[in-house]
């Protein structure tokens, strides 16, 4: 069974645990639109549907969330340096998905992933940091996406919202989720003290900066916008920096032959 399904399962036995952007829910909520475009920001969409956001970090490659995986690839395009979902830049279409093995849907453990792009694009690409930069708990940050505004309704914002947050002591985190999730140090969490405001269904893969950084990507919550409930992240640790590279490099050596 695949991802997708699997969390559709879950949410019909009303047992919903993350709600997995490219499933159903994880927008910004309480956010506000962004005016400067974003090069580099990305909306992986299947048929031309917004379902998650991303990275463009190379100027054939795309960092965003492994559960942010559709398919049939040919169904699946990516849209480049938009602040409006309905005014597109540059769309291409995408040759591969790489994903750790040991990404595990339910835990969210290395929710991670690289697109390759069908061709290299012109946009300027984000950088990712060359080595882990832990961020402390109070740190400010911001979170974008494309995700609804509003949690009862399943539909991306048309324009690419961007909201501030706070990272959460990754104990504290985990005393929030309880025995539901793990927060390991390859996971970041950041949210809200106020009520509906926070990520939400199409917000998955997309970046959180802190001081203009990349450090982790929207990996998902319970509910959207919950004090209680912080958004987890996928944390850009050494793991997973390490893991990026090295995907990198092995494409562009075999390039070389």
């Amino acid at each position: 069974m695949d991802v997708c399904r699997y969390l559709i399962v879950y949410h019909f036995l009303a047992f919903t645990f993350f709600k997995v952007a490219a499933c159903f829910e994880v927008s910004i909520i309480g956010g506000k639109d962004v005016k400067k475009l974003q090069p580099w920001m990305v909306s992986i969409q299947k048929e031309r549907n917004h379902v998650c956001g991303g990275i463009l970090i190379q100027d054939q490659w795309v960092l965003t969330a492994a559960h942010c995986e559709e398919k049939p690839i040919s169904s699946v395009t990516v849209l480049i340096g938009s602040l409006s979902l309905g005014k597109g830049s540059q769309r291409v279409g995408i040759l591969s998905y790489t994903k750790p093995a040991t990404f595990d849907a339910r835990t969210k453990q290395d929710d991670i992933m690289l697109i390759r792009l069908n061709k290299k694009v012109k946009a300027k690409p984000k950088k990712i940091p060359k080595k882990e930069k832990d961020v402390p708990p109070g740190t400010k940050c911001v979170v974008t996406g494309w995700g609804t505004t509003k949690s009862e309704v399943r539909k991306p914002s048309d324009k690419l919202q961007m909201l501030e947050v706070t990272v959460v002591n990754r104990d504290r985190c985990n005393r929030f989720y309880e025995s539901e999730l793990v927060i390991t140090k390859d996971m970041l969490c950041a949210g809200n003290k106020e009520a509906k405001r926070g990520t939400c269904w199409g917000d998955s893969g997309g970046p959180l900066e802190c001081k203009k950084n990349i450090v982790g990507l929207v990996s998902g919550s319970r509910g959207c916008g919950n004090p209680e409930k912080p958004t987890v992240y996928t944390f850009l640790s050494k793991r997973h920096i390490n893991w990026i590279n090295g995907i990198l490099k092995k494409q562009l050596n075999s390039t070389h032959f």
